[in-house]
C-alpha cells in the first residue's frame, strides 16, 4: 500500500500526480521545480513584452527548488537530512553545473551526510525553469 501526499506549502503540480508517495519507510517525490508556491513565479526569471524568456537566474532557481523540496518533505513529516537520494535535471548543464554544485554545497556541507546524487543535462523541462528535482527520502516513523 501506499499514501498520496499533497503539500499545501509547495507550487501545485504541472499535471495530474501528487507531491510525494509514501511506501513502506520511503518518500517518492514527484519531480520538483522552482516555481512559487504562492503565485507560480519562477524566481530569477526575466521575460520581454511577448512574454518570451530572455534570462534566468540559476541560483535564485537553486534556492527556491531546495526551498520547495523542503516544503514536499515537511509535509511528509521528514527533513532534508532524510534525502537518500537526488536525480538533477539541468537545462544548461555547461553553464549552470558550477553554480549549482555550489549550492548544492551550501544544503549539503558534508559529502558523508549527503544524500546520493545524480545531474543530467536535458534539453528542456514542462515550464520555463532550468533545474528540476527528483528525490527519494527516508519516511520518519
Amino acid at each position: 500500500m501506499s499514501e498520496s501526499i499533497q503539500s499545501a506549502n509547495a507550487p501545485k503540480a504541472v499535471g495530474s500526480y501528487p507531491h510525494a508517495r509514501r511506501a513502506g519507510n520511503l518518500l517518492f517525490l514527484s519531480g520538483i521545480g522552482p516555481r512559487s508556491a504562492t503565485d507560480n513565479s519562477i524566481p530569477g526569471n526575466i521575460h520581454d513584452a511577448g512574454g518570451n524568456l530572455l534570462s534566468y537566474d540559476i541560483a535564485a532557481q537553486c534556492h527556491a527548488v531546495f526551498a520547495n523540496v523542503h516544503s514536499v518533505l515537511e509535509s511528509c513529516g521528514a527533513g532534508m537530512d532524510d534525502l537518500l537520494d537526488v536525480t538533477v535535471y539541468l537545462t544548461d548543464m555547461a553553464k549552470d553545473f558550477p553554480v549549482y554544485n555550489r549550492i548544492w554545497a551550501e544544503y549539503f556541507p558534508d559529502s558523508g551526510k549527503a544524500p546520493c546524487r545524480t545531474t543530467l543535462g536535458i534539453t528542456s523541462l514542462p515550464t520555463p525553469i532550468a533545474i528540476e528535482l527528483k528525490c527519494i527520502a527516508t519516511a520518519r516513523s
